[in-house]
C-alpha cells in the first residue's frame, strides 16, 4: 500500500468480508473511500463499500481519475442500485466523487501520495483534514489506521491521531483486527453515544 510496506503483507479484517478486506489492504484509494463512507452506517458496511463499488464499475480496484470524470448521475446510480452502498447513497456518491477530484487535482490521482512523504504526524493530519469529507475526527481515525495497521508511522503519528492513536485502545476502525475487536469498538461507540446523550439531557435540565 505504501513505499514503506513493500514486501510486507497486510491483512485486514475490517469489512469482515475477505474480498473487501483484501482490496482495502492493497488499494490506498479503497481505504480512503471506506473511511469516507464510515458515518451513520455500521463500520463493516462502510468498508465493504469500495469493493462493491469496484464490482459495479466492472473493475478490480478503484481509480481516482475514472471516478473524478464519471458522469455524476451515472455514478450516483451505482450507489443507489439495490442494495444501496450507503444509508445516504446520493450524498455519499457526490462526496466520493469530490474526494477523487481533489486527489486528481492535488496528488495526480494517487491516494498514497497523501501520506507517503509526510514528514511528521502533524503534517499528515493536516493533509488528511484537507480532504473533502474529512473532518478532524475522521482525519485522526484514518491516521491511526495508517499507523496501526499499514505501518505508516511518521514521527509523532500517535500524538497527531489523538486518543485514536493510543496503543491498546478500542475506539475506532483503526483497532479492528477481527470479530472480537469489532465488538469491543462497537461497545465503546455505544457507550460514548449514551454518555453524550446523558450529558445533553443534563445540560437541558439546568
Amino acid at each position: 500500500m505504501t513505499k514503506s510496506d513493500e514486501g510486507r503483507d497486510i491483512t485486514l479484517r475490517i469489512a469482515q468480508e475477505p474480498a473487501a478486506d483484501e482490496l482495502l489492504a492493497r488499494s490506498p484509494l479503497a481505504a480512503l473511500v471506506g473511511m469516507l463512507l464510515d458515518q451513520q452506517v455500521p463500520m463493516e458496511w462502510a468498508f465493504a463499500g469500495p469493493h462493491a463499488l469496484a464490482q459495479r464499475m466492472g473493475k478490480d480496484d478503484l481509480d481516482a481519475h475514472e471516478i473524478a470524470a464519471y458522469d455524476p448521475e451515472a455514478f450516483t446510480a451505482l450507489f443507489t442500485a439495490k442494495p444501496a452502498l450507503h444509508r445516504y447513497p446520493g450524498s455519499m456518491a457526490k462526496r466520493v466523487q469530490q474526494l477523487c477530484q481533489f486527489l486528481v487535482a492535488q496528488y495526480d490521482g494517487e491516494a498514497a501520495a497523501v501520506w507517503n512523504d509526510a514528514a511528521t504526524g502533524a503534517e499528515l493530519r493536516r493533509r488528511l483534514n484537507a480532504l473533502p469529507g474529512f473532518g478532524t475526527q475522521k482525519a485522526q481515525i484514518f491516521l491511526a489506521l495508517l499507523g496501526k495497521q499499514f505501518g505508516v508511522r511518521p514521527p509523532g503519528w500517535r500524538e497527531a491521531a489523538g486518543p485514536y492513536g493510543e496503543e491498546g485502545s478500542h475506539r475506532s476502525v483503526a483497532d479492528i483486527t477481527g470479530p472480537e475487536s469489532l465488538a469491543e469498538v462497537r461497545a465503546y461507540k455505544q457507550e460514548a453515544k449514551q454518555a453524550a446523550k446523558a450529558a445533553k439531557a443534563a445540560a437541558k435540565g439546568k
